[in-house]
């Protein structure tokens, strides 16, 4: 089928297109022109000539009534009489051949059978029942113009429809090459990362050595001590390097940016406050003797208390929530409660902020533990800390 929906630009082209071919086929009646053949009506043949040029009019948009415009000549009639329609060049054989171009070059399936075989069934009873089409010169004259507009429309929709075809496999090739590169890159990001990580596990094992002997020998070898301290001075920087360069290379490119300290504990007041100004309120309290922490458990509270402020903004209806440090003898307990309803809807992603602060937590010995009440929701994690 041809394309139902035209835009604006299209409906011009197709109106000018049919204002023009009647204008043409009207002058070719009254002037007359010498293409007018028969002694028709002039009338007669105007009429004619203008249900046509509207039919053409809606050759893309209603394809099927433009088909059906091919009965305009049977019923006005095409034989010579003086009420009937003349013989005419601009006012049948051109729509004609305007139509059997639109059947070959937008028409698909059925229509563009249909058509083809309609324009095929209307020449052949034409010749057979007009006498003026009859002549050998004549009959050759529309057929080789009807069969050459037909096969010029029909290559220019076979070329279109492979050029269309030629670019969606060159997409499709492109998309693939695209993902074959980036699943190339990421292979060898990560291989590179494990061999980097031998390296620095390396690096930090020659450390620990090092520093083992240095501190049994410190008073009786002041030369090993200051040797071994220098051995892990270097071996302390590239190994820092090094890490950099995992950093760097498992970094986003689109983060950028220079290495920022990393958060902590001390930074809580921040966080309250930027949850805060993000509406939520926000009552933060530390009880206990305040430890110094190491540095990847200070970081392991920070993003257990951040992420557990974000489920609440993002999954609860919570205006509020209450967070608690107690800082134990040998443990550091979290707590973040929200006394809100559920939201209804289900963010994307919801259950990976949880699984997020298990594995945190897991990785220093602790365990995090969540509890549904009605309403609210509590977060409490409990993080392990070395004897000093």
């Amino acid at each position: 089928m041809i394309v139902q929906r035209l835009s604006r630009g299209q409906w011009a082209v197709d109106i000018t297109v049919a204002v023009l071919l009647a204008g043409v086929a009207l002058a070719e009646i009254w002037v007359p022109f010498e293409s007018v053949q028969g002694d028709g009506s002039n009338l007669v043949s105007s009429v004619g000539v203008v249900l046509f040029a509207a039919a053409i009019a809606l050759r893309r948009a209603r394809p099927w009534w433009a088909l059906a415009g091919l009965l305009v000549w049977p019923v006005l009639g095409t034989v010579n009489g003086a009420d009937h329609m003349h013989l005419l060049f601009f006012g049948q054989l051109v729509p004609l051949l305007i139509l059997g171009f639109t059947i070959a070059r937008h028409g698909t399936g059925r229509y563009l059978w249909v058509g083809t075989i309609a324009v095929v069934v209307f020449l052949t009873v034409a010749d057979l029942f007009v006498p003026l089409l009859q002549e050998p010169s004549e009959i050759l004259f529309h057929w080789a113009f009807v069969a050459l507009v037909w096969l010029t429309g029909r290559g220019l929709r076979v070329s279109s429809d492979r050029a269309a075809a030629e670019a969606v496999r060159a997409h499709q090739a492109e998309t693939e090459a695209r993902t074959q590169a980036l699943t190339a890159v990421a292979e060898e990001r990560a291989r590179i990362a494990r061999e980097l990580h031998d390296v620095v596990a390396h690096s930090v094992g020659v450390i620990v050595v090092q520093a083992g002997a240095a501190e049994q020998l410190v008073e009786d070898d002041p030369d090993f001590v200051r040797q071994a301290l220098g051995t892990i001075r270097r071996t302390g920087s590239d190994a820092l390097v090094e890490m950099r360069r995992v950093v760097a290379m498992l970094r986003e490119p689109e983060s950028g940016g220079e290495l920022a300290p990393q958060p902590g504990t001390h930074s809580l007041p921040e966080l309250v406050d930027a949850a805060r100004a993000a509406g939520l309120e926000v009552d933060l309290r530390v009880t206990g003797e305040r430890a110094q922490l190491p540095a990847g458990l200070d970081l392991t509270a920070y993003r257990i208390v951040q992420e557990a402020l974000t489920n609440v903004r993002r999954h609860s209806r919570a205006t509020r929530a209450d967070v608690a440090m107690l800082y134990g003898s040998d443990a550091l307990e979290i707590t973040v409660r929200d006394e809100g309803p559920e939201r209804e809807e289900r963010s994307a992603g919801a259950g990976h902020g949880l699984v997020g602060m298990r594995e945190r937590a897991a990785l220093f010995g602790g365990h995090v533990e969540t509890t549904t009440g009605e309403p609210g929701f509590t977060v409490r994690a409990v993080l392990p800390l070395e004897p000093v």
